[in-house]
């Protein structure tokens, strides 16, 4: 990390107000702290890494105070990460003197996924795993422990043999259909004409358990009559809420507006989802001639790929075969969830390149019945289907131990959003540029790879016609390297903020009493102490207010 990085993250902090999700804060004015191996571990474990910054109280608004002694820091936690840690962590530092403080930045790299956890030795496994949850370290679970350890190896969960269960559970004319659609697709492969038995047995349907043929998990989920009497959680259900969160409940108390369950075989229960889920969404009219087109909210084919893969890709271990694929919808968006987070070197930054398959028999019987590509297209798929239909790229979010694709309903390029992009009709902008402002608008903030899964474009591009915003003073740029993001240069009114209906009604109050509390967020919305400061926070990062003081006499007003 250069100086000039150092400043520039330093000033984003104070500015923030707040760690980031790639940045720890410590004072370390009177020394090293005792724990500091926790965001070691949680920082490793994390995709790309991160880095602790030592010298700045964030009790004192993240003002620099300095470290008590810049070479003994060093060399603790050099030993620390050289002697304690498991693997080994190489760290890299960085100092600097702000405002006459001396300020150490430590880089903390990303342990390689065959590697992970990294934890602390001395407190052991899971004792001394942390990962990181937004800006903060926590204890890795037993389960988080197991999803690394696991993810070094071929995981074959799918193929083990389901005691219970007998061949008779498999549905005879399923089995039939797809071993003759296979011997049509490969008329030269001798396997496919030797004795069921050993044809099922090959093709991993079938297992041997104590002497006995049975069906493997894969081979149940696919072809039995009725899966779910053996593995009665290994379903797909789907909630749909009457607002925005799920404490919101309709006029009449209650909390969904349709709860269903859909059970059977994969093929079957794939097919009944996505059928509900597109009858349960809002369609607007289109006359194209002298017909009238319905145009879902969202697209099928992006929703249908996004169930398909949360089938395929989630975790069959005993941890979480009690967890059910869930599709949940809400006023503003749509949210798959799958048991299970990313397998192998597949991460968030990457799984639009790199492709790692948990489930090797699941994914071939899939791929075989035509339900799923085992191309690695799936990801592809769901971002065409979204860019056509005007609308933001889905978002994906993996706590490793649930994985959830979020659609959002607003459609990008409205008569709202084209007005106001007119403000900016002088300056230099091709199409993508104008999307990219209107998604900033919306999102408060995009990067370079939001950009390039907006337009469909190379990272060059992206990073090159970003620049061109910042030079035309429409974005700001903050941050470095893989840290950066660009923030619109001018804020949009309120009116032009997508705000729902609990974030007008605090609007109104400020208006009314000139501030608003955290507690008296809380009593007017009738929601929990987190809900309320996460209502308040994201309004305050969509520029809609401001914060003033600090702990009991903080309080919001109008920005």
């Amino acid at each position: 990390m250069t100086r000039k990085e150092l400043l520039e993250l330093t000033r984003e902090i104070r500015q923030q107000m707040t760690e980031l999700a790639a940045i720890e804060v410590k004072s370390a004015k009177a020394g090293t702290p005792k724990r500091a191996y926790e965001a070691l571990s949680a920082l490793a474990n994390r995709s790309g890494g991160g880095v602790i910054l030592f010298g700045l109280a964030e009790q004192a608004g993240f003002a620099p105070t300095g470290v008590g002694n810049a070479q003994r820091l060093q060399e603790e936690l050099a030993h620390v990460a050289s002697a304690e840690m498991d693997p080994v962590l190489r760290l890299d530092f960085t100092v600097v003197t702000i405002e006459d403080k001396t300020v150490v930045a430590v880089e903390i790299p990303e342990v390689p996924p065959e590697k992970k956890p990294c934890y602390y030795r001395p407190a052991g496994l899971p004792g001394g795993a942390y990962i990181r949850v937004g800006n903060t370290n926590r204890r890795m679970t037993d389960y988080e422990v197991f999803g690394y350890v696991s993810a070094r190896r071929q995981p074959v969960f799918d193929e083990d043999p389901v005691p219970e269960a007998t061949m008779d559970d498999l549905d005879p004319a399923r089995v039939d259909d797809y071993l003759n659609s296979l011997r049509r697709a490969r008329p030269r492969a001798r396997h496919l004409n030797d004795s069921i038995e050993n044809v099922l047995q090959k093709l991993r349907i079938a297992r041997m358990h104590n002497g006995v043929q049975r069906p493997s998990l894969a081979g149940l989920l696919m072809f039995g009559a009725y899966p779910q009497q053996f593995e009665p959680q290994l379903v797909i259900t789907f909630l749909q809420y009457y607002g925005t969160t799920e404490a919101e409940r309709t006029p009449r108390g209650e909390r969904f507006l349709d709860n269903q369950k859909f059970e059977g075989p994969i093929p079957d229960m794939i097919e009944q989802a996505v059928r509900h889920v597109m009858s349960a969404m809002r369609k607007s009219s289109l006359i194209d001639g002298l017909y009238r087109r319905d145009i879902p909210e969202y697209p099928e084919e992006a929703i249908r790929e996004a169930i398909v893969n949360a089938i395929a890709h989630r975790d069959y271990s005993h941890y979480v075969r009690g967890g059910q694929v869930q599709v949940r919808m809400f006023a503003d968006r749509l949210e798959v969830h799958s048991p299970g987070g990313l397998h192998g070197n597949v991460t968030e930054d990457n799984l639009e390149e790199v492709q790692s398959t948990r489930n090797r028999v699941l994914m071939r019987l899939m791929e075989d019945s035509h339900i799923a590509e085992n191309r690695g297209s799936g990801i592809d798929t769901m971002l065409s289907a979204m860019r056509s239909a005007m609308l933001e790229p889905p978002r994906f979010k993996d706590t490793r131990a649930l994985f959830s694709v979020t659609f959002l309903n607003h459609t990008l390029m409205n008569p709202e959003a084209v007005t106001w992009l007119n403000q900016f009709a002088t300056a230099p902008l091709n199409d993508r540029q104008r999307l990219a402002l209107v998604f900033a608008r919306d999102n408060q903030r995009i990067t370079n790879k939001d950009y390039q899964r907006l337009n469909h474009v190379t990272s060059v591009v992206a990073n090159r016609e970003l620049r061109g915003l910042v030079k035309a003073e429409l974005t700001r740029q903050h941050g470095t390297r893989r840290g950066t993001f660009y923030t619109l240069a001018v804020r949009p009114a309120l009116r032009d903020l997508h705000l729902d209906q609990r974030q007008r009604m605090i609007l109104d109050h400020i208006r009314e009493y000139g501030s608003i509390k955290r507690s008296e967020c809380q009593q007017l919305l009738g929601v929990t102490h987190v809900q309320a400061r996460y209502i308040l926070t994201k309004m305050r990062n969509r520029g809609a207010l401001r914060l003033e003081g600090s702990r009991k006499a903080a309080r919001y007003v109008l920005k």
